[in-house]
């Protein structure tokens, strides 16, 4: 065995370890609900923003952003703008969310939805987008580790990097069954510290053996535009509108995803979450600089998948022992996220939709919950494994898609509006059918261009099936409005 694969599999051994005695971390009763899917609702800001860390910056933020650099140019620094939006976003509305939750009891945002509106089927539309988005991310987490499973050679090229992931998902599923929430947050802390060590090493060594910035923008632009399908080293304004749609859409539904509202809930207070609004675009400048390693691989001459091109830099540019630390912060940086994803749809699912249909106890309902959460983790590999996408960020792009069918919902929600729940079930399912429609016949990705007379408008799915969603439930509630009781 090489020494990455040694250090790597030590690594992940160690936090697997770390997974299953955060059982006893804090004295949690682990057979409460509360503590097991959101830690007792006690995370305080240095958990939380390493939760919240572990959480939003995963194999997306360490392959996929810089794999779109690579293969595109600019637009893949879409990501910074997104990261940096999303933050004030938290800050003047999931804080207005959090309060409401803690007052409420919500453990969901369909808790949310059906709590104001009083309407059991916008509650389950919501149940189920938050299940069906968080599938296609976590994926991106298994495609990322499979990334790196891929290049560290024997034994994993012979036993084979999907059974590698299976066998990493499976101690994944069961430490995450065993410790709740508490398993990622006290893992975060790990992953965090491998990720800002291997960043901060990486922007000065690869940069460096690379002639500096100025050699490698020099000669990563002429390769850029060389290519049969040219990338840009500047925004062309032809794309300026989809770069644009890219960040607002991706910033819109972001904190909706399941696992980031569970790591919201889990905050002491209110105080926590505004802190963590103040702290967290710390890692918005991390995502900048990793984005910028898809130009140091150009610049290298590094012919490879996109999705491969990170680990291959580190290899080449570093000894085997640190290569090791950078390959096994990939991976943790994967598991850390995905397992915190598993639980979120999981509490949706357990506590949004089966009880629809049954009258399950609060026991019953944890009992669900653990079970669905290690479901989850299997079901994450279908997608993974089965879709083949050019770029494995639209993975992401296309879970954040469907997410974005609830936000107006969630506006509408928390300020009051007095809109017809079944206007906003009626835009859901349009904004959804827009979503799917648009990404089914594009070959999986989430740019759609729209073709008005001579003009082309290339843009994000999200914003576009967004702005379907809006009109479909302002019409709806119009017509429906005389119905509202006063």
């Amino acid at each position: 065995m090489s020494i990455p694969a040694i250090i790597t599999v030590g690594i992940v051994a160690f936090v697997t370890i770390l997974g299953f005695v955060a059982s006893r971390w804090g004295a949690a009763n682990l057979a409460s609900f509360d503590e097991w899917a959101l830690g007792g609702r006690r995370f305080g800001t240095v958990v939380s923003w390493f939760l919240l860390g572990g959480d939003l910056y995963t194999a997306y933020t360490f392959l996929a952003v810089p794999a779109l650099v690579y293969g595109t140019g600019a637009f893949g620094f879409f990501a910074v703008p997104y990261a940096t939006i999303a933050y004030p976003l938290v800050f003047l509305f999931l804080t207005r969310f959090w309060t409401l939750a803690r007052e409420r009891g919500y453990l969901t945002i369909a808790d949310f939805a059906r709590d104001i509106f009083g309407n059991r089927t916008l509650e389950l539309c919501v149940a189920l987008t938050g299940v069906f988005a968080a599938l296609p991310y976590i994926a991106l987490q298994l495609l990322g580790m499979r990334s790196v499973f891929e290049r560290l050679g024997p034994p994993f090229t012979q036993v084979g990097s999907t059974a590698t992931l299976i066998v990493a998902f499976a101690l994944l599923a069961a430490y995450t069954y065993s410790s709740g929430l508490r398993a990622p947050a006290l893992i975060a802390f790990v992953k965090d510290t491998l990720i800002y060590v291997t960043v901060i090493a990486a922007i000065i060594v690869i940069p460096a053996a690379l002639g500096g910035w100025g050699a490698i923008f020099a000669h990563a632009a002429p390769i850029y535009a060389a290519r049969p399908v040219p990338g840009h080293i500047l925004l062309p304004p032809s794309l300026s509108f989809g770069y644009a749609s890219f960040a607002l859409g991706s910033a819109l539904s972001l904190f909706l995803y399941p696992h980031s509202i569970t790591s919201l809930l889990a905050a002491r207070n209110v105080d926590v979450v505004k802190r963590n609004a103040v702290l967290l675009p710390l890692y918005s400048l991390l995502l900048g600089f990793l984005a910028l390693l898809g130009v140091c691989a150009v610049a290298a001459g590094i012919h490879a998948k996109p999705n491969d091109v990170v680990p291959i830099l580190f290899s080449r540019y570093f000894p085997a022992w640190f290569a090791g630390i950078a390959d096994a912060a990939i991976v943790v940086g994967a598991l850390v996220p995905a397992a915190i994803m598993a639980i979120g749809a999981a509490n949706l699912f357990a506590s949004n939709i089966l009880r629809q249909f049954s009258t399950t106890r609060p026991d019953g309902e944890l009992r669900s919950a653990k079970m669905i959460t290690v479901v989850f983790c299997a079901a994450a590999l279908i997608p993974a494994l089965l879709i083949h996408a050019q770029y494995t960020i639209n993975f992401q792009l296309v879970g954040g898609a469907i997410m974005v069918a609830i936000v107006p919902m969630f506006i509408a929600g928390l300020f009051k509006l007095r809109i017809d729940p079944r206007a906003l079930v009626l835009g859901w399912a349009v904004g959804l059918a827009c979503t799917l429609a648009m990404v089914m016949t594009n070959g999986f990705t989430a740019l759609f261009t729209i073709h008005i007379a001579a003009m082309t408008l290339p843009g994000a799915v999200s914003l576009y099936a967004l702005m379907a969603n809006i009109v479909v439930v302002g019409v709806t509630h119009l017509v429906t409005r005389k119905e509202i009781p006063a």
